[in-house]
């Protein structure tokens, strides 16, 4: 698609300021901001008039993208506060990976709408807890991290869940961690981490399933925009180191209620923006 020079610089506008926010929420609860991304970019999206049949792709692969970035930041200030545990990202790592292939090629065969749902689906359940943080006050803090077919199971799902939402694993990866007793602030950074595994090789099978697609909108790579990751990954280098800050000096409780009704209410939207016209 050719875009006049308004458009695009009312997109990178649009994506600057997702960017501030994500880089934030990313940087406070440990996530890779895809639940504020994905959404702004449906939107920007389809006012550029992107079709339905690449839209939702096309939103989750630029978010990815972001997430790479966004994670990279976030991992990078929360080290610096010794809050980083390398060795549970390292034995994750290869069922994360495998979990991202299996999303990918979940992705392939589904459409838009389908895609929609997903996310729908997911942002609810998400922002439930949020809401709701039931298994927090129900944490033993006593049971040791998972090991063997539970940790292969917990992160593959995790790794597949967070590719086909085009998010960076972050809420779940700090309920396990929590549960098992490790301390919030070395959850929140090492979670961090788990963003820039999920979303590299998401990104990239993204990238490729959207080579020849027609329909694109200017600056896309397969379904990556590149304009949008840039715009958005700039703001995420500022911001996210502000979210660290106020992760380690302020209770989010109020805020993760806040955060909890965004996410309610996208899912709503979302959810509804499937239903026919």
């Amino acid at each position: 698609m050719e875009a006049d020079l308004t458009q695009i610089l009312q997109l990178i506008g649009v994506m600057l300021a997702a960017g501030l926010l994500a880089g934030f929420v990313a940087g406070l609860f440990g996530i890779g901001g895809g639940f504020v991304i994905v959404p702004a970019l449906l939107l920007v999206f389809h006012v550029f008039d992107v079709g339905d049949d690449v839209l939702t792709h096309l939103a989750i692969g630029t978010s990815l993208a972001t997430i790479i970035f966004t994670s990279l930041r976030s991992v990078q200030a929360h080290n610096r506060k010794g809050a980083v545990d390398f060795q549970i990202i390292k034995d994750w790592l290869p069922w994360l990976l495998f979990g991202v292939v299996i999303g990918i090629v979940l992705a392939r065969f589904m459409d838009g709408r389908s895609m929609k749902w997903i996310f729908s689906a997911g942002v609810f359940l998400m922002g439930l807890h949020f809401l709701f943080p039931v298994l927090k006050r129900k944490t033993p803090g006593h049971l040791p991290m998972p090991t063997g077919l539970p940790l292969a199971a917990i992160a593959t799902f995790l790794g597949g869940f967070s590719a086909l939402l085009g998010i960076g694993g972050g809420t779940i990866a700090v309920l396990v961690m929590t549960w098992c007793g490790r301390p919030i602030h070395q959850a929140v950074g090492t979670a961090a981490g788990f963003g820039v595994i999920i979303a590299l090789p998401g990104s990239i099978g993204f990238a490729i399933l959207g080579l020849g697609e027609a329909g694109l909108p200017f600056g896309s790579l397969g379904y990556v925009n590149l304009i949008a990751v840039a715009a958005i990954s700039t703001m995420t280098f500022i911001s996210a180191p502000i979210g660290v800050h106020a992760a380690h000096k302020l209770p989010a409780e109020a805020l993760k209620r806040v955060f909890g009704l965004y996410l309610v209410a996208t899912s709503a939207i979302v959810l509804y923006d499937t239903l026919p016209k």
